[in-house]
């Protein structure tokens, strides 16, 4: 079997920002005209990695990570500041060469490419020409992607009489038309509701399966990268903290494991102390953290022991996780 390719190739990427700094008041105004200050910000701080031929990777990070930045970096819509290496498919993306835009596309949940006052067909047609999708590559696609995402009777709709659940269907599906070998997700669910948010990570998983994209997903919603990725890179002021599978990361930043009980009778904080940290109490729910290694046998204690009406055992909330990944790397 041959080895997967490296798709996208990123060695010491670094992204600096001059930011103009104003001394409030009417004061400050005036001598800005004269003595302008700046502050260097390194919105991306020397990362590496490298992405193999259809993975889905979760980026992660809070607001100002550098997450953002790093795909316009990769898609060529910022020059870096420096890099030993950028690439993707092969190309360097700055050179926005015709053939490299042809194989990605970058959708944005907070942008559209949709025109607000024509339906959604019209920007197909457009996209159709704009990427030089034949009649019939064109019909078929389309078909697959409308099916994939059930929006069939909305597709002579006036985007602006569109739900944003409606709407972000369709700017996947016009960004998609020319099936990209490269897939840059920044939010995709960001503003849906949870329903919607369950059908587009389901539409993402099934399109990457089907067409064995490459893709790079960006989220705050930690489910999506939960639902989605195998893989995840952590990114904080601008610099990698991690990069690995996910059971790695919730072993590595989360030994331990969620006891949920539901008790029979009432039972003092105290008592039930003894078998763990407590994260919630709410009669008659608790939750207890325990260590992973002692789960099986604080769970038999607490079964002998405590009026137990269920009992269920999970893995660390992902974003409990990556709260202690920042947490110990601050």
């Amino acid at each position: 079997m041959a080895e997967s390719m490296d798709v996208i190739e990123v060695k010491n990427l670094v992204k600096l920002y001059q930011v103009f700094q104003k001394e409030p008041g009417l004061f400050g105004t005036i001598k800005s005209f004269f003595n302008r200050r700046y502050e260097q910000i390194r919105a991306v701080n020397g990362i590496s990695f490298s992405i193999q031929e259809g993975e889905l990777v979760g980026f992660i990070g809070p607001n100002g990570a550098g997450k953002t930045t790093t795909l316009k970096c990769l898609t060529g819509l910022l020059y870096p500041t420096s890099a030993d290496k950028l690439s993707v498919l092969g190309f360097t993306p700055v050179q926005r060469k015709p053939q490299f835009l042809k194989s990605i596309a970058f959708v944005m949940g907070q942008k559209n490419q949709l025109w607000w006052d024509l339906p959604p067909m019209d920007t197909f047609y457009l996209n159709k020409e704009i990427y030089e999708i034949s009649d019939s590559q064109f019909k078929k696609t389309l078909g697959e992607l409308v099916e994939l995402l059930d929006v069939g009777k909305i597709l002579n709709i006036q985007v602006k009489r569109l739900s944003l659940g409606q709407r972000m269907k369709c700017e996947l599906i016009a960004a998609l038309l020319h099936l990209p070998k490269v897939l840059f997700l920044d939010e995709p669910t960001i503003g849906l509701d949870v329903v919607m948010q369950e059908k587009l990570r389901e539409f993402v998983k099934n399109y990457n399966e089907r067409y064995q994209s490459t893709i790079i997903l960006t989220s705050h919603y930690m489910r999506d990268v939960q639902a989605l990725a195998r893989r995840v890179i952590i990114i904080n002021h601008g610099r990698i903290l991690f990069d690995g599978f996910l059971p790695s990361l919730i072993k590595r930043y989360a030994p331990f494991k969620l006891i949920t009980l539901v008790l029979k009778n009432e039972v003092e904080k105290t008592e039930l102390a003894k078998f763990g940290k407590i994260k919630n109490f709410d009669y008659p729910q608790v939750v207890l953290s325990v260590k992973s290694q002692d789960a099986k046998k604080i769970t038999r204690e607490i079964l002998a022991n405590l009026p137990v009406e269920d009992l269920n055992i999970e893995e660390a909330d992902i974003e409990d996780v990556i709260r202690q990944v920042f947490i110990g790397n601050k």
